[in-house]
């Protein structure tokens, strides 16, 4: 079919039921929305591909042109007409909307403009300008982000300045001097305290947005207030993704002839069964112990990495050990 393969770009079949583009769709967006990767043009194009896609085959008269029609499917009214003897026009654009995830719970309300406000062609409506916004870097420990946290902000009053009006400055005689209570920055008032919920997997550049906390505008509408989080690093713990590694110390005598080591988790420690002659530097893969997923229910893994330690302070009799080892296998 020429043009573009919508079924390709949500990776489903043809015959994909509804609730199976459903589902291609809500994983993808998520993989490539613009706020999980902030300045990538690469994924915010892939975002707009995927909700093109979407937004054609979740409706079942628009799949069903596009089924016969590829990617004219807008023109399919147009061909018929055709089929009659009627012109038809290729030069119009089409249009698109974006959706919104509905019933992922506190993603949808907390990540920026979840699925909305993206749109192609010339048929695009253009919105009135939205209200400024504020960011805030936030700072988060790994278990904070593993767990998910709060954070309390204090946020400064931006009500006109009762004393000045709201000028910053106020009359004394025939002049006029800054205000004494404002101190010039002709806003007044007690600072707001707000409590916000950082969720479970949030990586480092991840927003989270409180709306209507943002700057205050001339008509008195607010703008949204962005904390840009910051993952602190770990001192055992590297993360890549959803992934994490660590280094597992295993003890010479536990390598050669096998046994266990105790692994740390940020759920606490789990067993690994270590085989005979484990070599140093082996990784293992512990399903399931890395990170949660950004908005569901799924994990990464734990990569753990043998680092074979080496015996001290030997006894005479462990040397002497080792001295006939050395004479049974001198390589």
């Amino acid at each position: 079919m020429p043009g573009k393969d919508y079924y390709a770009v949500l990776g489903v079949g043809r015959s994909a039921a509804d609730k199976d583009i459903k589902q291609a769709y809500r994983r993808l967006a998520r993989r490539y929305h613009p706020d999980v990767n902030p300045g990538d043009k690469a994924a915010e194009a892939k975002f707009k591909e995927v909700n093109e896609a979407y937004e054609v085959l979740s409706d079942p008269e628009k799949r069903r042109k596009y089924d016969q029609f590829g990617d004219k499917w807008q023109f399919a009214d147009q061909f018929a007409k055709a089929g009659r003897g009627a012109q038809y026009d290729f030069s119009r654009g089409g249009t698109y909307t974006t959706h919104d995830f509905g019933d992922l719970g506190d993603l949808g309300s907390i990540f920026e403009g979840v699925f909305r406000g993206f749109g192609t062609g010339a048929g695009t409506v253009r919105r009135p300008a939205r209200p400024r916004s504020v960011e805030h870097p936030v700072e988060v420990t790994l278990e904070e982000a593993y767990s998910g946290t709060t954070r309390v902000l204090q946020l400064a009053s931006e009500q006109q300045c009762p004393t000045c009006a709201g000028t910053g400055r106020v009359r004394e005689g025939n002049r006029t001097k800054l205000c004494p209570v404002c101190g010039g920055s002709a806003v007044g008032g007690k600072p707001k305290r707000l409590e916000v919920k950082i969720p479970a997997g949030v990586t480092d550049g991840s927003k989270v947005r409180i709306a209507g906390q943002g700057s205050l505008n001339p008509d008195g509408t607010r703008g949204d207030l962005y904390l840009v989080v910051k993952v602190l690093p770990h001192r055992l713990f590297e993360r890549k993704s959803d992934d994490l590694y660590v280094d597992v110390a295993v003890p010479l005598v536990v390598a050669m002839l096998g046994g266990e080591a105790e692994v740390p988790t940020l759920r606490g420690k789990v067993s690994l069964k270590i085989p005979p002659e484990t070599d140093n530097g082996k990784v293992f893969r512990l399903s399931g112990q890395g990170m949660p997923h950004l908005g569901d229910s799924s994990r990464g893994d734990l990569l753990a990495k043998v680092k074979v330690v080496l015996p001290k302070n030997l006894t005479p009799r462990e040397r002497q050990l080792f001295e006939q080892l050395r004479l049974t296998r001198p390589r």
